[in-house]
């Protein structure tokens, strides 16, 4: 199997609700794990990433939302098993005990700095025992466990440092745009064949979004498809696919999405649209699934610069982009054209700020899928913002390095900002 398609499989997965709230049980589930008795206290610190992205946010099987709960319901029910799918067996009476667990002052969740690289320090109490769960990187990487002052449990540290300095590279960042694009027209399709099952799984959620009388968002864009799901509009159909699944999950409706760089968001983004254009224009899966790729490795291409959370929109921006290019790659666009995508999607949509994992997500998609479209459009026709303007770069890889790098470490005051202003409110 080839290392980019091995990438891309390990960093697909489910994801129940939006992802920082299912970390947090997860985290806070798997120190409990480590207890015996009732618990007393629960307290975690989070990286302003994490505590923003779930601050405002539906939590699946609940009916309320923000790091509080999500914390409470991982110390009462949250079934660390499941990783990031950990509160899909809530109940009603879960829900109950945890909003009891917060009224009774019993769950703290801390602001503990401004970074974009993800941290969760979660610690239980009971009478008997006190567990911490460090993670660090990714949302549900453990790296030390302490259990009533010890370390009981510590990631490998025994790589030498030949290895370390190749990771200092992560390995998207190893291949050129030329290089990207000759594995997505060479890889045997049944190799890539996987990646179908994202598009199953966040046509459930859509589904679920569609039935659901909590949606907004989506029965507008329904009803702006004239009532079809799939209309000879691909654009409308496109938007409808896309952003009823993001409103859906954002509002913790109890179906998962498929995240890519550890996102359900950037997930739907970078596939949705691409399925709406394959069954619009009645194209070949064998095209749907090279085009999924291409906009899975672009979106981690932008993602491995700007950090996994951050003060910019990496849905709209990273995913957008990444979905982008594989809109262009459907319309028979070669390296040129794609890098014209690019020069367009980062003079458009670079600055926009994420305020977190909320309503506010769909609309965020809407802009992105309308920027993406009219940026394949252009360049198609040879029209883009040439890269001696703005943050473009000689190169397309420059170009998306920049991108991230408005991220971080261009946007860490922007991202203190953003949350005190939720603080305030």
């Amino acid at each position: 199997m080839n290392e980019l398609t091995q990438l891309i499989k390990e960093d697909m997965k489910p994801a129940l609700g939006v992802t920082e709230p299912g970390a947090i049980a997860f985290a806070v589930a798997s120190a409990k794990s480590y207890v015996q008795g009732e618990v007393k206290r629960v307290y975690v610190a989070l990286n302003s990433g994490m505590y923003k992205n779930a601050y405002t946010c539906g939590i699946p099987n609940s009916n309320r939302y923000g790091n509080l709960y999500a914390a409470a319901l991982g110390a009462v029910a949250a079934d660390a098993k499941k990783g990031l799918e950990s509160l899909a067996d809530i109940t009603p009476k879960d829900d109950e005990a945890a909003a009891q667990m917060v009224a009774d002052g019993k769950v703290t969740v801390v602001l503990d700095h401004i970074g974009s690289e993800i941290t969760i320090d979660a610690t239980v109490e009971t009478a008997k025992d006190c567990c911490t769960v460090y993670i660090k990187d990714s949302h549900t990487h453990i790296v030390r466990i302490e259990k009533n002052g010890e370390v009981i449990c510590r990631a490998e540290d025994t790589q030498d440092e030949n290895d370390i300095v190749k990771e200092n590279v992560p390995m998207i960042h190893q291949y050129s745009l030329e290089e990207i694009l000759e594995y997505i027209r060479q890889v045997p399709q049944e190799e890539i064949a996987f990646i179908q099952e994202a598009f199953a799984m966040n046509l459930e959620l859509l589904e679920e979004g569609m039935q659901s009388e909590r949606t907004t968002i989506t029965r507008q864009l329904l009803r702006e498809n004239g009532n079809q799901k799939i209309s000879t509009d691909v654009l409308k159909t496109a938007q409808l696919l896309c952003n009823g699944a993001i409103e859906a999950r954002v509002l913790g409706l109890s179906r998962p999405a498929m995240s890519i760089t550890g996102s359900g968001a950037h997930g739907i983004i970078a596939t949705m649209p691409l399925y709406a254009y394959k069954e619009v224009c009645s194209l070949t899966e064998d095209v749907l699934l090279r085009a999924t790729a291409l906009s899975y490795l672009i979106t981690m291409y932008i993602k491995e610069y700007s950090g996994k959370l951050s003060a910019f929109c990496g849905c709209g921006i990273a995913a957008g982009t990444g979905m982008a290019c594989g809109l262009a790659y459907m319309q028979g666009g070669d390296e040129a054209v794609i890098t014209r995508v690019i020069q367009n999607m980062a003079s458009g949509l670079t600055g926009m700020i994420c305020d977190g994992g909320n309503h506010g997500c769909a609309m965020k998609g809407v802009v992105a899928v309308d920027a993406a479209f009219r940026a394949v459009s252009m360049a198609l026709r040879g029209v883009c913002i040439e890269n001696i303007h703005g943050i473009n770069g000689k190169t397309p890889e420059d170009t998306m390095r920049h991108m991230g790098m408005i991220a971080s470490p261009g946007m860490v005051q922007t991202e203190k900002t953003i949350v005190e202003i939720m603080e305030q409110k």
